[in-house]
C-alpha cells in the first residue's frame, strides 16, 4: 500500500515524503515523538480549551518546524512517520496556510 505524508506551507511551498521502504512506527511511537515535537517546538494549542487532537498537534508541529526542519531529512523521515502511525492513515496531506489535515 502506497504511504505518503505531504505538507504545504504558506507560498505554495511543499513537501512530499514518501514512506514506502521507511520502517513504520508504531501508534503510540507516533503519538509520543509528535508529543516530544509538540513540546521541543513551543507549540501552542489551536483550540481556547486547550485540547489538542491528534490532528492538531501533526498541524502544529508543522507549522512550527517550517522549511528548515521539513527541509531536513532525517526530522522530515520521522515526522512523516509519526503522522502517519498516530493518525492511522496511510496518506496524510497536512495544509499549514489552510489550517487542515485531510486523509
Amino acid at each position: 500500500m502506497h504511504s505518503e505524508v505531504s505538507v504545504r506551507l504558506a507560498g505554495h511551498q511543499e513537501f512530499r515524503f514518501d514512506l514506502q521502504g521507511a520502517e513504520p512506527m508504531g501508534h503510540e511511537e507516533g503519538r509520543r515523538w509528535l508529543d516530544d515535537q509538540f513540546t521541543t517546538l513551543d507549540c501552542e494549542p489551536l483550540r481556547a480549551s486547550g485540547k489538542v487532537l491528534l490532528a492538531d498537534k501533526v498541524l502544529t508541529v508543522a507549522r512550527a518546524a517550517g522549511a528548515p526542519l521539513l527541509g531536513d531529512p532525517d526530522w522530515s523521515r520521522n515526522f512523516a512517520r509519526a503522522a502517519s502511525a498516530a493518525l492511522a492513515k496511510p496518506v496524510v496531506r497536512v495544509d499549514v496556510e489552510a489550517m487542515t489535515v485531510s486523509f
